[in-house]
């Protein structure tokens, strides 16, 4: 696969001078390829939108003239990409997907319950549970000859043990790139009625799975499920408009959607008109951007495939544009490489912090860069040690 040619013109100079975390706080010799924003710009249409906005002066409060027009794009993304026709008068605009797991945290479980989740899993998710005074029952993510998984042995009995009342499920998943196949949802969900669980599913990466996979919304998996399934998500992964903080919640569950109905009608905050016309924008106008960022990365998660270090647990994420292995010779790694290779990569140890499972000799690398910069990377980081060249055989 080709890259795109408007992926692959790529300044450095202009990346840090901005204002993202991503370049801005690593030092000028360094290159930053940890926190997962791309290094591309962003689509036509969702530019043009924000400069009509721009040129009418357009900064108030929001008020939209019958249904917010986020909820209408992202019901209509969800059955036109994904198969799944979400439930009317059960989306909620909300700021980003941390700020809805902290929403369900509070008003799905209390103090002292379980919360299941994969492990590795994204950090702030991790401290989430943590600092909320609940506890976190981990399933852990197994590496073997497919991939990544997780093994269903004894799964109801654990959680349950656990004393779980909630399962946060982020598929596609972060960090590994695994898209969970119908038969492991399945499981997923028969637990989940099992115990009488909530799920919140996390599905951000959902347009951004590569061709050999299929993302299945958990919720399209039956009627049942979907009444125990909060789905959230988000245009700011795929379009790369973080900044703009804009996701929605679609709420299965009837507990929870009377808890937040009766909740003040400002507790949650609000998005603004920016963040919400450059989500319809992403959603409803941009998918020719996003064919071309997906043959980039394509094209760079290949180049990923031929380098990577022998011995390293890695499967090549099924969506993503993040690299998930381990240098199992290398003592933390992703310290060392910042300091030898200037290379800054996210440290695997954060996937896990306060689990039982180890993480700390993974790195998580972002490739959403031009090809130019994504071979500086692997070079440089080859250079900085001998046993991290490229395989032999390659």
């Amino acid at each position: 696969m080709t890259a795109d040619s408007a992926f692959s013109r790529i300044s450095p100079a202009r990346l840090r001078s901005g204002w993202g975390v991503k370049w801005g706080s690593v030092p000028a010799e360094t290159i930053g390829a940890w926190v997962a924003d791309m290094d591309f710009g962003i689509p036509g249409p969702v530019r043009a939108r924000i400069v009509e906005c721009t040129e009418r002066e357009d900064f108030g409060y929001p008020f939209w003239r019958g249904e917010d027009p986020v909820i209408t794009a992202f019901e209509q993304r969800m059955s036109s990409h994904h198969g799944w026709q979400p439930a009317p008068g059960r989306t909620r605009v909300f700021t980003d997907l941390i700020q809805v797991l902290q929403v369900v945290i509070e008003h799905a479980t209390k103090p002292g319950d379980g919360i299941a989740l994969h492990v590795p899993n994204y950090p702030p998710f991790l401290a989430s549970i943590e600092r909320s005074g609940r506890r976190m029952a981990p399933i852990p993510m197994l590496y073997g000859d497919n991939g990544w998984s997780f093994s269903p042995d004894n799964l109801a009995e654990r959680l349950r043990t656990a004393g779980c009342r909630l399962m946060l499920l982020v598929n596609p998943h972060n960090p590994t790139g695994r898209v969970f196949r119908r038969d492991e949802l399945l499981v997923l969900a028969e637990v989940a009625e099992q115990l009488d669980l909530i799920v919140l599913s996390d599905e951000i990466h959902a347009d951004l799975v590569y061709p050999e996979n299929k993302h299945i919304p958990f919720a399209a998996l039956g009627d049942g499920i979907a009444q125990r399934t909060i789905t959230a998500t988000s245009a700011t992964k795929a379009f790369n408009i973080a900044a703009l903080r804009c996701a929605v919640m679609h709420v299965g569950p009837d507990s929870v959607k009377s808890t937040l109905d009766a909740a003040p009608l400002d507790y949650f905050g609000t998005p603004s008109i920016l963040s919400r016309v450059a989500t319809v924008a992403a959603w409803n106008e941009s998918d020719g951007w996003l064919d071309g960022l997906m043959k980039t990365l394509e094209h760079n998660r290949t180049t990923i495939n031929d380098w990577i270090p022998a011995g390293s647990r890695y499967h090549a994420p099924e969506s993503t544009y993040l690299a998930w292995f381990d240098l199992p010779d290398v003592d933390l790694p992703a310290a060392r490489l910042l300091r030898e290779a200037k290379v800054m990569l996210s440290d695997g140890a954060e996937f896990s912090e306060g689990t039982t499972v180890d993480t700390s000799s993974f790195v998580r690398l972002n490739f959403a860069t031009s090809p130019d910069t994504l071979a500086e990377i692997l070079d440089r980081i080859s250079r900085a040690s001998p046993s991290l060249a490229r395989r032999p055989d390659r």
